[in-house]
């Protein structure tokens, strides 16, 4: 009996083709169109529509295009390290599972390559076993979420779709938090470490906090686990959240108005990590390594140190493994298939 296509589709928010403000108008009109990033129905819908396609996608594309283009190396970051984590997941289950075919992909929520386009692809190859591993350590509704409606979207259009299966979140997932707590030690033993290790996360609405998305409880469980982790006392870590966008109140406090009062209450010297991003991308490394450090060293800091993210790193590849083997149990995991062979057993 031969095995089933297995495929496991690594997935990330998304980025624009290029550094141009064409490409980022493009990029922005579809995931700011999204009604899971932003909310709202009815006028308040028409409103936001209005708003987003004659001002901010007529005057944002030019800014925001001028930032990537300051990281862009040949690709967006994001995508580059999005095909290192694929190439470096497919090569550590060939170690580790060596007896099963299976092949690891990428895809984006928004832009390419699509996971709508991607899903029908694997679906025409032949593919009946899909894992959807969404790179949020957290669950939200604004990223999470959008790839189960496209994965629902995808199964409402076939007739016969393949055996999919999505990883919710691994914001306290033991090798996680491992890997995290070893990036900052091994940064440290290169850095002089800062008086605080400053945690930033991407923001959401607070009213979307307050309707029920469990991020921010993820977040700073995150948090708690990777300071006792860290062996940190209460005083030398914190919690912030960044990016936020628009006049209404986002989860707070907020990461630079954090950073403009630390230097006055004494704190000079910071280290920050952003737990939320398994790759680094514009708000990383643009946000956070050079618009915050400004805001730092201009409040009269003295040491801004910016950690970065997992990316591909063993400690991520290990942790994607774990995920790929506790996700997929009853696919080709021989152990669960002898349990469920047994249970049938005795049933009878």
């Amino acid at each position: 009996m031969s095995q089933p296509k297995t495929a496991v589709l690594l997935v990330n928010l998304g980025s624009p083709d290029q550094p141009t403000p064409a490409a980022v108008r493009r990029y922005l009109k579809e995931f700011l169109s999204d009604r899971r990033v932003v909310e709202g129905d009815g006028i308040m819908r028409l409103v936001w529509l209005t708003v987003l396609n004659t001002i901010i996608l007529t005057f944002r594309p030019r800014k925001v295009a001028k930032l990537y283009a300051s990281i862009w190396d040949q690709d967006s970051p994001l995508r580059l390290i999005l095909n290192q984590q694929v190439a470096a997941l497919q090569l550590a289950l060939q170690k580790t599972i060596p007896d099963q075919d299976i092949q690891v992909f990428s895809a984006m929520t928004y832009g390419n390559p699509g996971l709508s386009a991607r899903l029908e692809e694997l679906a025409q190859a032949g593919y009946t076993k899909i894992l959807v591993l969404p790179l949020y350590p957290q669950y939200s509704a604004t990223t999470t979420a959008p790839i189960y409606d496209l994965i629902a979207r995808f199964q409402q259009q076939a007739r016969n779709f393949p055996d999919i299966r999505i990883v919710h979140d691994y914001h306290d997932h033991p090798l996680y938090i491992r890997a995290l707590a070893d990036s900052v030690k091994a940064f440290r033993a290169d850095h002089p470490a800062g008086e605080k290790l400053v945690l930033s996360y991407h923001g959401i609405p607070q009213e979307y906090a307050d309707k029920g998305d469990p991020y921010p409880e993820h977040c700073h469980r995150t948090s708690e686990l990777l300071a006792k982790e860290l062996k940190l006392a209460s005083g030398q870590w914190q919690t912030t959240f960044q990016s936020r966008f628009g006049p209404k109140a986002w989860l707070q406090p907020y990461t630079d108005k954090t950073l403009e009062k630390l230097p006055e209450g004494g704190v000079k010297r910071v280290d920050i990590i952003c737990p939320a991003f398994s790759a680094d991308c514009l708000e990383t490394l643009e946000e956070i390594a050079v618009e915050n450090r400004e805001v730092f060293m201009d409040a009269g800091g003295e040491q801004y140190r910016y950690i970065p993210a997992l990316n591909a790193e063993p400690g991520m590849i290990s942790l994607l493994v774990a995920l790929v083997k506790q996700n997929s149990c009853g696919w080709f995991c021989q152990t669960c298939n002898n349990n469920e062979l047994n249970e049938r057993n005795d049933a009878s």
